[in-house]
């Protein structure tokens, strides 16, 4: 057990807060707004607001940590700030705190293939748009500084499910012929590899510094949306020949996790369909969102 630090305590810095908590572990969190922070006020670890991309705020809630999370987000903003949150909070968060482990959630976002071919920590992480670009650089950062990466697929999980959401505001487009692959992961199974990373041995987290972090099964474009049709009998959303745009653009690969599973992780939520029937539809069914 030890002291951690979420630098990020959002949607997937809480699950992992409570992990690390429940485990015993003495655990902070960090929000970008004092708001943010009175709002998760009824957790049982600290909390405060800090903002990471001063190195000024940084020092002043300084104090050692043995391992610190860089889960924070960009709030869907641009390059700049990418370059801000991303790459100057985790140069930051280095030169002052300096942990002995530190723990960057960057995307598979990196993976800029298009064939829809497998890809793991080995192949060409590439991107061609500049937010892209920024991951890798701070990727390249944490692991020059011995630090660990893990590259989170679509995030999705209790109240929360972009797929979801397009599809029942009809905002959901089948691009081409929907053959373009999607990788997910649960909100909770993302937690779960964070703690396992962290708290791997440190000769063998130094060795292997990159890690996927996607389910079992990644799945097409129409294969998602048809099994949401059916499940909440609704119509297949319709097919669009616009080029997709956005940080992910043209980009069509298949994620695998194997790295991870090798040291020992195995998710809850293995499918998107596991996740959605278990986790996300029930409660989004109750509170009558159809």
């Amino acid at each position: 057990m030890g002291r951690l630090l979420i630098a990020g305590c959002g949607y997937v810095g809480v699950a992992t807060a409570d992990l690390f908590h429940a485990a015993g572990w003495e655990v902070e969190g960090w929000t970008h707004s004092a708001e943010s922070a009175v709002q998760l006020a009824n957790k049982p670890y600290a909390l405060q607001a800090v903002d990471i991309t001063s190195v000024d705020a940084v020092k002043k809630a300084a104090r050692e940590f043995d391992a610190v999370i860089h889960c924070a987000s960009s709030g869907g903003g641009g390059a700049e700030s990418y370059r801000r949150v991303y790459l100057e909070g985790a140069r930051n968060l280095f030169s002052v705190l300096q942990p002995p482990a530190f723990l960057y959630t960057s995307s598979t976002s990196v993976y800029a293939q298009t064939g829809g071919e497998w890809v793991d920590e080995e192949s060409v992480a590439e991107p061609t748009h500049e937010t892209g670009q920024i991951l890798r650089q701070t990727e390249e950062l944490v692991r020059e500084g011995g630090g660990i990466v893990a590259r989170l697929a679509g995030i999705y999980g209790p109240n929360r499910s972009a797929l979801l959401r397009k599809f029942l505001s009809g905002e959901a487009r089948i691009t081409g012929d929907g053959e373009r692959y999607l990788n997910q992961v649960h909100r909770d199974d993302i937690a779960r590899a964070l703690f396992l990373l962290v708290t791997l041995p440190n000769e063998q987290r130094h060795a292997a510094s990159i890690f996927n972090v996607a389910d079992d099964e990644p799945l097409t474009e129409r294969t998602c949306y048809e099994w949401l049709a059916a499940r909440l009998s609704r119509p297949t959303p319709p097919k669009s020949t616009s080029a997709r745009t956005g940080k992910r653009g043209l980009s069509n690969k298949r994620v695998r996790n194997a790295k991870l599973r090798g040291v020992g992780w195995t998710p809850h939520f293995p499918t998107f369909a596991i996740g959605m029937e278990n986790s996300v539809l029930p409660a989004a069914i109750q509170a009558e969102e159809f």
